[in-house]
């Protein structure tokens, strides 16, 4: 008996040192690292590029011009005899606006007159006299060749004399209707700067009166450069001014200027507004809207599919399942969306949030 509980003790003793090592053992052990999940791509929406006519509606401000504008002057010197209109005056083409009184053109006109009709005396006489002398010598021996041709030459010269002063005369008159100041077209007097009496005809002088036509107004528009090639629907848009803000007037597209300015990077075009109620006023400002349309189909993306940095204007395209930056150019900004140009065609695959961190060559999981 007292043996077996000997053996049980000491099996016990070597149980607990069996225990006791293999717990040291296992505190002094490092643990197994955890197996790392196999690496998956990530998922991206991306939405498959389509073409489609672009529009884009712009209200762009313009300014109104006169028809016709011209600022008239005395092209002689003189005073201001007669006054027959002040500004707001409505006249028609050739009527008298003013009457400007210079008695020495008059006289001198006198003199020439005079002098045409001693030239004509002259003429004539020596053109009688070369007749005469001109029959004579178809006999022979009687008139010397010489006499024949100076009385010849005396009446061509005495025929230019006479033409010479003809055309005096008629300038120093054409002047004398000078003095007469007509409007060379109908339409309304703006601005009067003379008075009765006051001298007229200096150089550096103001303009005796402006004349402008309004029945038709010119509208001039300086239209951005990313707009000039695209189509304008029916020619024409819609105008309000700050005079009438409640009132719309039809502008139609009549010229443009062909060239684009350095300094604005626009092109000027230039619309008519018909103006017979006279309501429009030349001079004032013009808001105009616009509707803007490609003349073919063109590419539109989100406007959050365009990345732009300092350096480049991209998207993302997905090409089995690889992505790729493709440099894009900007046209029409349509809210929302954006047109682009660039190496794309209509199906290709683009990421919808493009951004600089999902770089190119990267493959990733697409949902449409």
């Amino acid at each position: 008996m007292t043996t077996l509980i000997n053996r049980y003790a000491v099996y016990m003793r070597t149980s607990a040192g069996f225990l006791f090592c293999s717990a040291l053992f296992a505190c002094n052990t490092p643990e197994a690292p955890a197996k790392a999940p196999a690496a998956g791509a990530d998922t991206v929406k991306v939405f498959l590029l389509k073409a489609d006519s672009a529009q884009k509606a712009v209200s762009l401000p313009g300014e109104l011009l006169p028809y016709q504008n011209v600022q008239i002057r005395a092209k002689v010197q003189g005073y201001i005899k007669k006054l027959n209109v002040d500004i707001g005056s409505k006249v028609t083409k050739g009527q008298v606006l003013a009457v400007i009184e210079a008695p020495e053109i008059n006289t001198h006109i006198q003199e020439l007159e005079e002098r045409v009709q001693s030239a004509k005396a002259k003429y004539q006489s020596s053109e009688d006299y070369y007749e005469r002398i001109n029959t004579a010598s178809k006999a022979d021996g009687v008139i010397a060749p010489s006499e024949w041709q100076r009385t010849k030459n005396q009446a061509l010269a005495d025929s230019a004399d006479y033409r010479a002063a003809l055309l005096a005369a008629s300038s120093l008159k054409q002047t004398g209707d000078y003095l007469t100041v007509v409007a060379p077209f109908s339409g309304v007097i703006s601005k009067r700067n003379i008075e009765l009496g006051s001298f007229a005809g200096n150089i550096g002088d103001k303009p005796l009166f402006e004349l402008e036509d309004n029945t038709v107004l010119r509208l001039w528009v300086a239209v951005p450069e990313v707009y000039t090639a695209a189509l304008l629907p029916s020619n024409s848009g819609d105008v309000t001014t700050r005079a009438l803000p409640d009132t719309k007037f039809k502008a139609l597209l009549k010229r443009k200027s062909g060239i684009i300015d350095n300094n604005t990077r626009t092109e000027l075009w230039e619309f008519e507004i018909p103006n017979t109620s006279g309501q429009l006023k030349a001079g004032g400002y013009a808001d105009v809207k616009l509707q803007f349309l490609r003349a073919k189909p063109s590419l539109t993306v989100p406007a959050s599919a365009v990345v732009t940095t300092l350096e480049k204007r991209f998207v993302t395209k997905v090409s089995k399942g690889i992505t790729q930056w493709v440099d894009v150019r900007p046209g029409f900004n349509l809210g929302d969306r954006t047109e682009i140009f660039g190496d794309l065609q209509p199906g290709d695959t683009l990421v919808v949030k493009g951004n600089e961190e999902l770089k190119g060559g990267v493959k990733i999981v697409t949902k449409l």
